[in-house]
């Protein structure tokens, strides 16, 4: 489908309202879903610095673009992780989003016994579930390994630094996650809330590591004050919640998400200009990626004008694998293993969806956001785990004769989420090493 073609699907509404999560304030506790150049030099060395320099960036820059693997330092987990970087140095740049599923017998990296920060629908052992199998698969990228996460490599490469997280609930189980692999070194501190527990930081002392998450699904500004059933979106204003906090980190992650297929009336300078899903309103159906594909401008507008400069990394869009119906009407995700390439076939939402993110990020690096912003490509990866989803396991024991509601978004902890974190810090890594070459 063409870049600029619009997608607008037919669907029940509730389809577009996926996996609201209420919080109770008082506890803070889940509830029930609701479904510098060179001056004063001589000419001559001058001219010798710029070309080192130049010389120098080109091969750092070309290492950060293919997500290359980070240089292993004396961590606990070092010695397997050298052996595999010394492999990827040998087989040149590496696509670690391109690859497939491998069987792994090593156990994961923590247990829902040994983290305490995993959120209750995504405690999948906890709550019943059997099949241990979906925890025993690596991604195996074609040419080269992604080395697991290693948290004191992790963690001393940090130190005295701060990463934000700015998105949904997918977000969040991304952070659970991380945050339970640092926990197996050092366990974070929650130093605040807002008044919802959506928002959170927490801080590591022992290393003086920071990490937030800032609750702001679509980036943009959004309300509901002229339509309860209809978000406005408003395409050309961002999200303030997490736009006032973006000086506070050196590395942020973003990420838009199931929110843009809401219902959605579109607003740009202070004018409704169309909708998504809005028929019998008389306004121009523009589609679900219109809103997304401004949005994504909007964020890198703002990226690209800020003074602050921090790294900015764009998690991709994440997949479902909802089966026989969707999230309301029955739809499951009882699979026990991953998908071959050949099983699998693309849901046309998530195509388009990840479409526009790839089209926004190329446009950003064709303006000038090559040095500061990177694509962290989860998508294919997620679209082949089937089996990494909660699905009825959401909820405690539940009885699945009754046909309970089914989670197929979100990830189990431990699972298939961890290997996002595994990617992300090489993303990470690679940038610590790219400014300590100047």
């Amino acid at each position: 489908m063409p870049a600029n073609q619009s997608l607008s699907l037919s669907i029940p509404a509730l389809f577009l309202c996926p996996w609201n999560i209420t919080l109770q304030p008082a506890m803070g506790k889940e509830v029930e879903p609701e479904a510098e150049p060179c001056i004063g030099f001589r000419d001559g060395v001058c001219k010798f610095l710029v070309i080192l320099l130049g010389s120098s960036l080109i091969m750092a820059l070309s290492y950060q673009l293919f997500l290359y693997a980070a240089t292993a330092d004396t961590s606990s987990s070092s010695s397997e992780n050298a052996e595999i970087l010394a492999m990827n140095a040998s087989t040149g740049q590496c696509d670690l989003s391109s690859g497939e599923w491998i069987p792994d017998a090593r156990d994961p990296a923590y247990s829902n016994s040994t983290c305490s920060f995993i959120s209750s629908f995504q405690d999948c052992l906890t709550n019943g579930r059997s099949d241990t199998g979906y925890l025993h698969w690596r991604w195996k990228p074609h040419g080269c390994e992604l080395p697991r996460f290693d948290a004191n490599k992790f963690l001393n490469r940090m130190r005295n630094k701060s990463l934000g997280f700015v998105g949904d609930s997918v977000f969040r189980n991304q952070m659970e996650s991380l945050l339970c692999l640092l926990s197996e070194v050092e366990e974070a501190v929650l130093v605040y809330h807002d008044e919802t527990f959506q928002t959170k930081t927490w801080h590591l002392p022992s290393h003086n590591v920071t990490l937030g998450l800032i609750w702001a699904p679509f980036l943009i500004k959004s309300t509901q004050a002229i339509s309860k059933r209809h978000m406005q979106l408003y395409l050309d204003v961002l999200d303030d919640t997490w736009t006032s906090q973006y000086h506070k980190y050196d590395y942020v992650m973003l990420s838009g998400g199931q929110w843009f297929l809401k219902e959605t009336i579109f607003w740009e300078n202070n004018t409704v200009v169309g909708c998504h899903f809005c028929a019998g309103m008389n306004l121009p159906e523009l589609g679900m990626d219109y809103s997304y594909r401004r949005a994504l401008r909007s964020v890198l507008d703002f990226v690209s004008s800020s003074d602050h400069k921090p790294l900015v990394v764009l998690r991709t869009w994440t997949p479902t694998h909802f089966e026989h119906g969707l999230w309301y009407n029955g739809g499951i995700c009882n699979r026990t293993k991953p998908y071959k390439e050949s099983e699998y076939t693309a849901d046309p939402v998530d195509v388009v969806m990840r479409d526009v993110e790839e089209e926004r990020f190329q446009e950003g690096v064709r303006n000038g956001l090559r040095l500061r912003v990177r694509l962290l490509d989860t998508y294919h990866l997620s679209a082949l785990r089937p089996d990494g989803h909660p699905g009825p396991y959401r909820r405690f024991h539940p009885d699945v004769s009754k046909k309970p509601q089914n989670d197929c978004l979100h990830w189990c902890l431990p699972g298939a989420i961890d290997t996002w974190n595994d990617m992300l810090m090489e993303i990470l890594m690679g940038d610590e090493e790219l400014r300590s070459a100047f």
